[in-house]
């Protein structure tokens, strides 16, 4: 059996003072097709070319709490392949775990922090459910 490991990103989320204006800004500039979630990236998997995947940029109020304890402007968000073995790994190394497991239709996400205290999110996508969701994305 394999290690576990981050397999690739799944997103960019960023604090904005004005994220209703950027997010439009970002729309009528450079063409971003918006969702609820911000904007998703659609790309083919490098093993598997059918399987359609996403990465989600995302602009948030400048008072969100979703990165606490981080006080850092950003967080990126790492997709995994198997997300309860990479977190029994990190805790058994010591790695500050910041919640439970979530599951969602769309995928399994955990928070941790790294060394500075930026906030990290891991994200066992489930690209099947996102697909029928996610609206245009950006190609």
């Amino acid at each position: 059996m394999s290690k576990p490991k981050v397999i690739g990103i799944g997103g960019v989320f960023f604090k904005a003072k004005k994220p209703d204006t950027l997010r439009a800004w970002y729309r009528d500039t450079l063409g971003f097709h918006l969702n609820h979630y911000g904007s998703s990236f659609e790309f083919r998997n490098a093993n598997d070319p059918e399987q359609i995947n996403y990465f989600l940029w995302s602009a948030l109020s400048s008072q969100t709490d979703y990165f606490w304890p981080s006080k850092k402007n950003f967080m990126i968000n790492y997709r995994v392949d198997d997300l309860e073995a990479i977190l029994e790994e990190l805790q058994e190394s010591g790695v500050t775990v910041i919640d439970e497991i979530s599951k969602y239709p769309y995928g399994k996400f955990v928070h941790i922090l790294d060394p500075e205290g930026n906030a990290i999110e891991l994200w066992e996508a489930n690209d099947d459910f996102f697909t029928e969701i996610i609206g245009p994305t950006n190609k």
